[in-house]
């Protein structure tokens, strides 16, 4: 009973190969996604993005840094009825 106990505990602590492959390509897939928006941020911005209420700006070190909370999840939306009906 308590090596099985052990078994099950060290599966639970220690990842295979194949889940440390998954976690780096899920920290890769949010990293380009990152840049992505990143770089189309100026391009939203003028179709009305980041101006929603929820959306804010914070300014440091005499850097503005946007956090588009309201826009990120009307985006999220639009994006997940597109992908649901393609």
């Amino acid at each position: 009973m308590r090596r099985g106990a052990t078994l099950v505990f060290s599966r639970l602590t220690d990842p295979t190969p194949y889940e440390s492959y998954e976690m780096i390509r899920w920290m890769l897939v949010v990293f380009l996604a990152l840049v992505l928006i990143n770089g189309l941020f100026p391009i939203l911005k003028k179709i009305g993005m980041g101006r929603l209420p929820g959306d804010f700006t914070l300014k440091l070190f005499g850097k503005e840094v946007p956090v588009p909370l309201a826009s990120t999840m009307v985006l999220s939306g639009i994006l997940s009825l597109i992908a649901r009906y393609i």
